[in-house]
């Protein structure tokens, strides 16, 4: 029997990410391509805790059904954090519990956006969001961006051409796929020109509390006067990500439309796990366990620089973040990362080929490296791994030492 779909299903694929991630379950396998959290840094002790206290207290409201919006309790601590933390000034009313970051972006294209509508979003973006909006058929505009932000001559120049621009979707912290961070003054640029034309911003923004090096800086959220910035934030990447809790802030009309979206998805988030959140951050010093972690990702990301400095090629170049999971390599034109990766999988390392985060395609000799998952030791035979393989594609020689270094893996 022929079954017909949707024509929007034409344009779907699955994720390169979870493609190549099914590939780390291989033994021995040294994988840089999620972007998971440290599981060694995960509070099992603790979350046991709080759910047999919820249980025994709560336990027929923590195991109903519950409102759209969530529960109260969570969403005054959340904005008790952000307007702390982040200099916002928001309340419960203005925030919005979501299932995952993830399910804020596939609202978001579901509100905002009809067929052949345009999306302006920075070059290279997150390779989730792009598939979020790809189901609801838009046109994705790429902004240039460097090492502060997006470019604003370039987004005036797209948004001259694109006057009817939908919304534009951003990583203004420690950018999946980049890590780079914008500057503030980028960030009022930003905003400015957004104001000016009436286009609203998707912030996405998982990362922020992840720096370990110099001052968090205000979201776009605490610079929006227009309330024309919907935030999302999620407990993914500073909590645990198998609770699949997160959230969204925006103006009180723009975030009822969100809840009414979200009612026909899936009525609410889990109500244990919203419970077992709010009781964890009422009992507990998040910001210590915030504290261990960073200091976890800033030695893993130490040890992946200092071996890519001493080991990878000339020629080669990338970033070095402050903050977050992620950094991004630029190779050689003539270099394909998918052809590097498919070689790296024989040597046992894994990454994600940076091509996938560019929604119109190109820009192959990329790649993004993921330090927080894997412990320093394997971080750095997965580098010096890596880089064997590269020097031979770019015909360098090896640093001494490189192949006694190396053991294969079967895939």
């Amino acid at each position: 029997m022929e079954i017909r779909m949707a024509k929007r299903m034409d344009g779907m694929k699955a994720s390169d990410i979870r493609e190549i991630l099914k590939l780390t379950q291989v033994p021995g396998m040294i994988s840089f391509a999620g972007g998971l959290p440290a599981a060694e840094a995960f509070p099992v002790r603790r979350i046991q805790e709080v759910t047999m206290e919820v249980l025994a207290h709560k336990g027929h409201r923590a195991l109903q059904y519950s409102t759209t919006e969530g529960d109260v309790r969570l969403r005054e601590i959340i904005g008790e954090r952000m307007n702390t933390r982040l200099g916002t000034s928001l309340s419960a009313d203005e925030i919005l519990i979501t299932t995952g970051s993830q399910q804020g972006l596939d609202l978001s294209g579901k509100i905002f956006l009809d067929e052949g509508d345009v999306v302006l979003c920075e070059s290279p973006t997150y390779l989730g969001a792009i598939n979020a909006f790809r189901a609801y058929e838009p046109c994705f505009v790429e902004v240039k961006t460097d090492d502060d932000g997006m470019d604003i001559a370039d987004l005036e120049r797209c948004i001259a051409q694109n006057p009817g621009a939908k919304f534009a979707y951003v990583i203004p912290d420690f950018q999946n796929p980049t890590g780079r961070c914008w500057s503030l003054e980028r960030r009022r640029a930003f905003l400015e020109v957004c104001t000016q034309h009436g286009i609203p911003v998707i912030e996405d923004s998982p990362y922020s509390e992840l720096r370990f090096k110099g001052e968090i800086l205000p979201p776009l959220k605490a610079l929006d006067e227009s309330g024309s910035v919907v935030f999302l934030g999620t407990f993914s990447k500073i909590f645990c990500p198998g609770l699949r809790v997160a959230w969204l802030a925006a103006a009180p009309e723009l975030r009822e439309k969100y809840v009414m979206v979200k009612q026909g998805a899936d009525l609410h988030t889990s109500t244990l796990g919203q419970r077992q959140i709010a009781a964890y951050l009422d009992r507990f010093d998040l910001e210590e366990d915030l504290n261990a972690l960073k200091e976890i990702y800033r030695r893993r990301r130490e040890v992946m620089l200092r071996t890519m400095d001493e080991t990878f090629p000339p020629g080669t170049h990338y970033t070095r973040p402050d903050g977050g999971l992620f950094l991004w390599v630029e190779l050689p034109d003539d270099i394909n990362a998918r052809e590097l990766l498919a070689r790296s999988l024989e040597e046992g390392v894994a990454f994600v080929p940076g091509g996938s985060f560019y929604p119109n395609g190109g820009h192959e000799n990329t790649m993004r490296l993921n330090y927080s998952a894997m412990p320093e030791d394997r971080i750095e035979k997965g580098i010096r791994r890596l880089a064997k393989v590269l020097c031979e594609m770019m015909g360098e020689r090896c640093p001494a030492g490189e192949e006694a270094d190396v053991s294969a893996v079967s895939v």
